[in-house]
């Protein structure tokens, strides 16, 4: 039997290390917004500290069916009055840390769902 590997029509995050991420052969260093269907865009936000409920108003703004947060090198959550415009909207907000939002953003960009990753990258 023979193997072809798979091809992907999105971006996708091909190696993540600590304070950067690689997308489709680009090292990326700064907090960015990634989306299945092509969007990729700066968030301006260095630490979990500096997020605020912009950021996540931001995110509402966004055609998605699911928006992944990583929240840098650990799991933590936002308050919940900040993601009022997300679920304003339906949408559905799930918080992991950065390396889990980026395994977990190529499995569902892969089975081609319209998926955006916001993705904390500290320093």
């Amino acid at each position: 039997m023979k193997f072809q590997p798979d091809r992907s029509e999105t971006q996708t995050i091909s190696a993540y290390g600590p304070g950067w991420i690689g997308v489709d052969g680009e090292k990326l260093t700064t907090s960015v917004i990634l989306g299945s269907r092509g969007l990729r865009q700066a968030w301006d936000c260095t630490r979990f500290e500096d997020l605020t409920r912009a950021h996540f108003a931001q995110l509402a703004g966004l055609d998605a069916e699911l928006i992944l947060f990583g929240s840098g090198t650990r799991n933590r959550f936002p308050p919940p009055a900040w993601l009022q415009p997300l679920m304003a909207k339906r949408m559905g907000l799930e918080t992991m840390d950065t390396p889990a939002a980026c395994r977990t953003y190529n499995i569902l960009a892969g089975e081609g769902r319209n998926v955006v990753a916001a993705l904390l990258l500290e320093p």
